[in-house]
């Protein structure tokens, strides 16, 4: 006897995506618009075409949930990096007006995954949402109900978002599934829609990405770029890059977070003095913009992003899950400040 259900599919790209910050992208789970092609490094624009942070949201009374989506690279997983945060769904539950994890999408093999996500879940209605893969761009996602039960799309909230700019940490390595990135941890305990330009090995403050930034109408900009920056850069091009966002949005806070330091630095004093020749420049040049009028600038230090007991990361500098729910427990309490 067949036992596989009838589902009825639904195209999450048919009611939109969270978490978009421009609709003139090439793909519609692009993170950067199509004109940024020529404006930015090409690692950055190419990083730019995973869906990270982007999530859906949908009502159903259904016993079991099924997806299928097509992901637009082979490699589904690297080093350290597991399969479920890199190239897998992850799904969250409204309980009682707090969003808890359900299920991720751990058994991708493939570019074309398809497979129930949960089943056994409790009768009546619920509000969901699934988190998009953190790094494998993806071309479609759908959403399988088995036939029968209620499903409601409900589209993108509307509130500004807060809008994250960082490093391979905010790009989410080493997840061990999509949603439990700080940014999009923080989304969930602010209640708040989340835009996130993580670029892996590649945020270095240019210019032009200020500029890309300052056109998203955000409720707070995070800078989180130093692990990729050496001093002399930051030298460069902090400074420049702050002052570009803060003319063209000086309504909007923007917090300022220093580097975390590899989590063994307890024992490597050398790579330790060079964080802190970092942070000394960057809380130099927030200083010396705070004296000049720049009010809405917020900062935070590095040191215990990660806490203090070296267990936090899979390799020293990238979090594990323990890392990301530690910095949003940093910074959560900063933007109640700064939205308040």
């Amino acid at each position: 006897m067949n036992t596989t259900p009838t589902l009825n599919w639904y195209d999450i790209g048919d009611w939109g995506v969270e978490g978009r910050g421009w609709t003139d992208t090439l793909c519609p789970y692009d993170r950067l618009p199509a004109r940024a092609e020529k404006l930015v490094p090409q690692p950055v624009w190419e990083l730019s075409r995973s869906a990270t942070g982007m999530c859906a949201f949908f009502e159903t009374d259904a016993l079991a949930i099924h997806a299928r989506w097509q992901l637009r690279s082979p490699q589904v997983g690297e080093a350290n990096f597991p399969v479920a945060g890199f190239s897998g769904l992850d799904l969250y539950g409204d309980d009682a007006g707090t969003w808890r994890w359900v299920a991720a999408g751990h058994q991708v093999k493939d570019q074309r995954p398809e497979f129930c996500l949960v089943d056994g879940l409790g009768a009546g209605p619920r509000l969901y949402r699934v988190y998009l893969p953190l790094r494998n761009p993806v071309a479609q996602v759908a959403i399988g109900i088995p036939a029968g039960a209620r499903f409601t799309p409900i589209p993108p909230r509307r509130q500004k978002p807060l809008v994250f700019y960082g490093t391979s940490i905010v790009h989410g390595a080493y997840a061990s599934h999509a949603g439990i990135v700080h940014p999009s941890i923080l989304g969930r305990r602010l209640n708040r829609p989340v835009i996130n330009l993580g670029f892996s090995g590649n945020a270095k403050m240019e210019p032009a990405l200020a500029e890309l930034l300052a056109e998203l109408d955000a409720a707070i900009y995070v800078i989180d770029a130093l692990p990729n920056m050496d001093l002399p850069l930051v030298s460069q091009r902090a400074e420049t890059f702050i002052r570009l966002l803060c003319a063209a949005r000086p309504a909007v806070p923007v917090v300022l977070v220093e580097d975390r330091p590899l989590v063994n630095y307890w024992i490597k004093p050398d790579q330790h003095r060079v964080h802190q020749e970092k942070w000394r420049e960057f809380r130099r040049i927030y200083e010396t913009l705070r004296e000049r009028g720049l009010t809405q600038l917020a900062y935070v230090a590095g040191r215990d992003l990660f806490g203090t007991d070296s267990e936090s990361s899979l390799d020293s500098s990238h979090p594990s899950d323990l890392g990301f729910m530690r910095m949003a427990d940093a910074l959560e309490p900063i933007f109640h400040a700064v939205l308040a």
